[in-house]
């Protein structure tokens, strides 16, 4: 027993064996396999219609492991926007016809996409980042892309320059 404030207390105790405590649903991720389990398992939670506070809690716990994994072992900052996109789509084991329904353009666009001859438009880097859950940063990112004129040049150094031409005056 013990007084607070004039007052009798008792307490009462119990100890929990270690066997008995109940095991964590979710860890700190440490592998790329895990990774993965955890970010389909967050998909599937978001796809539930009626959302309990229990799920809620489970969709923020899931969403703050995988963006700190992101953060420590994502490569996205350094790669450019097509690597990345490239990476997603293996990731899901997506091919050039998907992206083409999820964009909704032409085959001819998103293969001139993939193969760094036209850049990403505000529209697309918006639904790219909509459909792969990803800041628009990671897509509106500058990078090179294959001028024609040079393809011809087998030295990736001169590939990205433009030819100089001499105009007669």
């Amino acid at each position: 027993m013990f007084d607070i404030g004039g007052n009798n207390y008792r307490m009462i105790a119990k100890i929990i064996k270690f066997d008995e405590m109940q095991s964590l649903k979710y860890k700190i991720i440490k592998s790329k396999d895990q990774y993965i389990h955890y970010c389909k398992a967050l998909e599937s939670l978001l796809e539930i219609r009626t959302i309990s506070n229990e799920v809620k809690d489970e969709i923020e716990l899931l969403t703050f492991l995988i963006e700190k994994w992101d953060a420590e072992n994502s490569y996205f900052k350094e790669a450019d926007p097509i690597e990345v996109l490239d990476s997603l789509m293996k990731d899901r084991n997506m091919k050039a016809k998907d992206l083409v329904k999820i964009l909704g353009v032409s085959k001819g666009l998103v293969s001139d996409i993939l193969n760094y001859k036209k850049g990403l438009s505000k529209e697309i880097i918006r639904v790219l980042s909509h459909e792969f859950k990803l800041s628009q940063e990671v897509f509106n990112r500058p990078y090179k892309l294959k001028n024609p004129v040079n393809s011809h040049l087998r030295d990736a150094s001169v590939m990205n320059t433009t030819k100089e031409i001499e105009l007669a005056c």
